[in-house]
């Protein structure tokens, strides 16, 4: 299987590459100089940035910028299918090479292109079959509106350490004051430097926190009950009540 580093001295505008990562695999903080476009066929990734967490799971994708550090964790066994883009390459309307990043949905047809790509290898003619499928493949994409799977993350160190354990742990009980002390700051502080670093408040971020592993979860087929309990709610009820008032929809018709 080729590594990225020997495809990626190609002049084609789409490159794909195919891993198979183990539960608990780290790819500690790199950068790439094309736009990368990530996606699980199956399993969930977490994804990290200097600015942003992301939840990728299946059936969706993540859109890299070229040049942004990020780490990715496999929260479970994921089939990893790899896009690297050549910004110069991308359409004049498309989304860019500085684009922010961003989840997005994965269609039918967008996943058959995205598989497809793979089969082409990495010297495949630029006009005919294989260039129709790039171009399709950039308009599906550049077409797909983004979802709600990214948290904005502080850069204080100190803010840094509640936020990923609470990532880590999204249903930890600890009341505001309990995570002060974590950080080490007084309540009133660390209440005005979450706001100022994240752009709002400490239970609004826990929530979208939970509800962003909450829609993981259920992306992966877990049942409900067990999501609530997951994401540190005492009953199904009252996670669906939240859930429903922050997407209009109940979690059983999420997917």
């Amino acid at each position: 299987m080729k590594h990225s580093s020997d495809i990626l001295g190609s002049d084609r505008p789409v490159l794909a590459l195919h891993d198979e990562y183990p539960a608990g695999f780290v790819d500690p903080m790199h950068r790439h100089r094309h736009v990368q476009i990530l996606y699980a066929c199956t399993g969930i990734m977490a994804v990290r940035t200097a600015r942003a967490s992301y939840v990728v799971p299946p059936n969706r994708a993540l859109w890299i910028p070229s040049g942004v550090d990020h780490e990715v964790r496999c929260r479970s066994a994921v089939s990893l299918r790899t896009l690297y883009l050549r910004p110069d390459d991308l359409p004049p309307n498309s989304m860019g090479g500085a684009a922010p990043s961003r989840v997005f949905e994965v269609s039918a047809l967008l996943r058959a292109l995205i598989l497809e790509m793979g089969e082409l290898g990495t010297d495949y003619p630029l006009e005919g079959r294989a260039g129709h499928v790039v171009s399709l493949l950039l308009d599906e994409i550049d077409r797909i509106p983004g979802t709600r799977h990214e948290l904005s993350m502080p850069g204080d160190p100190r803010l840094l350490r509640v936020c990923g354990s609470l990532l880590e742990h999204p249903s930890d009980p600890r009341d505001i004051d309990e995570w002060a002390r974590v950080a080490g700051m007084g309540r009133r502080t660390f209440t005005r430097s979450f706001k100022r670093e994240t752009g709002v408040g400490f239970a609004m971020w826990r929530q979208q926190a939970r509800l962003m592993e909450a829609m993981a979860l259920l992306a992966s087929g877990t049942p409900i009950a067990q999501v609530a309990f997951e994401v540190g709610y005492d009953s199904p009820s009252s996670f669906s009540a939240m859930f429903r008032r922050a997407f209009g929809v109940s979690p059983s018709r999420y997917s």
